[in-house]
């Protein structure tokens, strides 16, 4: 598998962190399977060919759509070569660009025809080159980051609170927010409860600290993270992983992070 990323241009640095490429171009036919791990982040994939990954309950994903915040973990399936595009986006990037509460796209896979009408699809899978589809996509994000015109500054930094590590108790005060008022923002613009949040924030904390070679102690990633034993941080990575942290080690191959090839003959 080859994996490659590109920083978005800078009037867009503000939406996306980046775009992705996850590619197999082998003559392999086996089928693979692939974990997506809840991260806080949503994001807008193209699949260059049709009906490549099917879900657990063998649902084709759609061949251009938003993935949403994910809250549990999911599994994906696919036979063959395949080349798919990510543009992995800001917590707070769908409601600004499609001006939609962030909710509405939870743990779904929403096809990017049915919220907005441009042949943006066709459009890409007739650019000849990798350059030529990212800048279509490129184009379209900015052209709807334009019509949307709404204070985000707000959101921003309350989601940027949490993901550094900061309390609900802690963020409000910052903002100044009330527990309603932090309640409502964090779900209209990023898609979840913030605790929901707040809580993925910190496992992906802890699985950073994980994923260091040299690192083996669950124990001291458990305090670092201020759960409240090692029992409690095993609980909690099982509920976003499916697994323990020692299998999960074992089995994963993160080309690209969070959304690992699982082998689960180790």
């Amino acid at each position: 598998m080859h994996y490659q990323e590109f920083l978005p241009e800078s009037s867009l640095q503000d939406y996306i962190r980046y775009f992705w490429v996850l590619e197999d171009d082998t003559d392999n036919f086996s089928v693979k399977s692939f974990k997506i791990i809840p991260d806080g982040i949503p994001t807008l994939i193209f699949q260059e060919k049709p009906n490549l990954f099917f879900d657990m309950n063998a649902q084709a994903a759609p061949q251009l759509y938003i993935q949403g915040q994910s809250t549990k973990f999911t599994e994906h399936r696919v036979m063959g070569n395949f080349r798919i595009i990510g543009v992995y986006l800001q917590p707070t990037a769908l409601k600004t660009i499609f001006n939609v509460d962030a909710f509405e796209f939870n743990d779904q896979k929403v096809p990017l025809e049915d919220i907005i009408t441009e042949p943006i699809l066709q459009q890409i899978i007739n650019a000849v080159s990798l350059k030529q589809k990212i800048k279509i996509i490129s184009n379209f994000l900015l052209k709807h980051i334009s019509k949307v015109e709404r204070n985000t500054e707000k959101a921003t930094i309350a989601s940027l609170f949490l993901q550094n590590g900061k309390t609900l108790k802690e963020t409000q005060i910052g903002m100044n927010l009330s527990e309603r008022s932090l309640e409502r923002l964090i779900k209209q613009y990023v898609g979840m409860p913030p605790k929901m949040f707040s809580r993925i924030m910190r496992f992906q904390s802890g699985l950073n600290i994980l994923r260091q070679a040299d690192f083996n102690s669950l124990t001291e990633i458990a305090y670092q993270n201020e759960y409240f034993d090692q029992s409690h941080y095993i609980r909690e990575f099982k509920g976003f992983t499916g697994t323990n942290p020692e299998r999960f080690m074992l089995n994963a191959n993160e080309k690209l992070l969070n959304f690992p090839l699982w082998d689960a003959s180790k």
